[in-house]
């Protein structure tokens, strides 16, 4: 008390020497408030950039006390630029520490669970709550459907509820420990497979459904069934590691007998050997029930299925190694969907390289220039993001309208290539009733998100199918199981890389009349144009 008391006096003597005018108690408070603000960004600054000594500290802040309390800008600005630098490496580093994140595609012939087990998995990981699957039991009982109140989670439109069948490709998401996964829920049902293609180009891992009820796996897997045409395809699509999960096990025509498990087990061997898999590195098999999660989160009681002592369905996602992206390589984002809001905002997976806000980059194949204004991965708005990473980018520098599916976000230092002809090498597998391939042959190629009408202009050679090597003799034409080099045009320029280069923009299926009739790989470009 006695120190104010003196100042006080101080002031008042000084009042008197001011020709009576008195400096407030609040004014001086003021400016030793300032001056104490002054010294703490000081010391701020000090410790964020380096450890100062404390002799050096001390004359700053006293240094600083005998100024007058004046802010200073240059300070201030150098420490603004400090905790940007700090905020974004923090960033930086969150993105490095970030769970991995995959995309796993379910497919398989219609009915086989894809879409309930899709629905158990979010309930399991908590994306839904008790609330929730009770409305849905009561939806799926006022239309006599029972068991299909997992698969409302996945199929959200009234088509896909009122017929249970998917038509869509679902999209949702969940966390295990390690990882973080997007569900990708193809539909099964043949007429949908352009959906299904779109949907498991995206994929990192598929998960193949097989149901284990009596008549049901045959169905889906004897010719004809989508089974078989869903398996081509996703190794194709560059699915590369797959995981055969036999549904409905709980099924009273199964009860968890050990010998269904075993005969669908050696019938699909085989043929996911012919369809390129390494059965022994590359595929899974586990038994589960979709509907009543057993053998889903946690693994199986012994009382239920006593033969069984393998990991759970979710053990095996999460110990699943995928090949590593490259984040510094060439920018590629394939455009699966576009849409205006608040600007134009383009979906797609990162398949290379790295974007963040601001960037520069280029829309193939028109060489528009566009710029990136934000990121959003799943629903949170980010910085920056890696490859592997579904995203929505908004844009500026061209209107939606412009923008078609198949087109792809490239970076402007090594642009996609844009052709409108390229060589691959294609595996026919089923030809329609005794059509013949040949010169002038015409289907549907889908080549990432590109869906388009192509013609085969040359048959170059044949492939020996024992040696792998091209035949010397001339070809016209090839049948069913042939593998054969040829030339393919398309009408418009189109977004594709070598597939030596680039496997996610090198590999295709052609399609005619709802069927697959060939998949192929990318051998070569004619006429790139891959020059901004």
């Amino acid at each position: 008390m006695d120190l104010e008391a003196e100042i006080r006096d101080l002031q008042l003597d000084s009042a008197e020497e001011n020709n009576g005018v008195v400096i407030s108690e609040d004014h001086h408070s003021d400016g030793v408030e300032k001056l104490d603000k002054a010294e703490e960004d000081v010391k701020d600054n000090v410790q964020e950039s380096a450890p100062v000594p404390v002799e050096q500290q001390a004359t700053e802040d006293h240094d600083q006390e005998t100024l007058l309390p004046v802010h200073n800008p240059a300070k201030a600005k150098e420490k603004a630029a400090q905790e940007k630098a700090a905020k974004e490496e923090a960033e930086e580093e969150a993105e490095a520490n970030k769970k991995r994140h995959l995309n796993v595609v379910f497919i398989g012939h219609v009915d086989a669970g894809k879409s309930t087990i899709g629905g158990q998995i979010l309930f399991l990981s908590g994306q839904v709550d008790d609330r929730q699957i009770q409305k849905y039991e009561k939806e799926a009982k006022d239309k006599s459907r029972e068991s299909w109140y997992m698969a409302y989670i996945m199929d959200t439109n009234e088509e896909e509820r009122a017929k249970g069948k998917t038509v869509e490709v679902g999209r949702a998401h969940f966390e295990t420990e390690s990882t973080r996964f997007t569900i990708l829920d193809a539909p099964g049902h043949k007429s949908y497979v352009p959906n299904m293609i779109s949907g498991a180009s995206q994929a990192d891992i598929g998960v193949l459904v097989i149901s284990a009820r009596k008549g049901e796996f045959e169905t889906g897997y004897e010719r004809g069934g989508q089974t078989r045409e869903h398996v081509q395809l996703a190794k194709t699509l560059g699915v590369s590691k797959l995981v055969v999960v036999v549904n409905k096990m709980d099924d009273p025509t199964v009860n968890w007998s050990r010998e269904r498990y075993d005969e669908i087990e050696q019938k699909m061997v085989p043929f996911l050997k012919a369809s390129g898999y390494n059965t022994k590195k590359d595929v899974i098999f586990l038994p589960i029930s979709g509907l009543m999660g057993v053998n889903m989160d946690k693994r199986m009681d012994p009382k239920v299925c006593p033969w069984y002592s393998g990991p759970s369905f979710f053990e095996v996602l999460d110990a699943i190694e995928v090949p590593p992206r490259d984040p510094n390589g060439p920018f590629r984002m394939p455009i699966i969907d576009k849409f205006k809001d608040m600007g134009t905002v383009v979906m797609g997976k990162v398949e290379s390289g790295s974007i963040k806000e601001g960037d520069s980059l280029i829309l193939m194949p028109n060489k528009e220039p566009v710029k990136v204004v934000a990121i959003y991965c799943d629903e949170d708005k980010v910085k920056r993001a890696g490859p592997g990473e579904n995203l929505r980018v908004r844009i500026t520098g061209i209107e939606d309208e412009d923008i078609l599916s198949g087109f792809v976000l490239s970076s402007t230092v090594k642009p996609v290539p844009a052709v409108t002809e390229f060589v691959a090498q294609l595996q026919i597998l089923e030809l329609l009733d005794n059509a013949i391939f040949t010169a002038g042959y015409k289907a549907i190629l889908h080549i990432h998100a590109v869906v388009e009408e192509c013609e085969i202009i040359e048959l170059i050679s044949q492939i020996d199918m024992k040696t792998r090597k091209p035949m010397k003799k001339k070809v016209l034409f090839v049948k069913n199981g042939a593998a054969v080099v040829c030339r393919i045009q398309v009408t418009n320029s189109i977004c594709v890389e070598k597939f030596s280069d680039f496997p996610q923009l090198g590999r295709f299926t052609l399609r005619t009349e709802g069927k697959t009739v060939a998949v192929g790989k990318v051998t070569a470009l004619s006429g790139a144009s891959s020059s901004a």
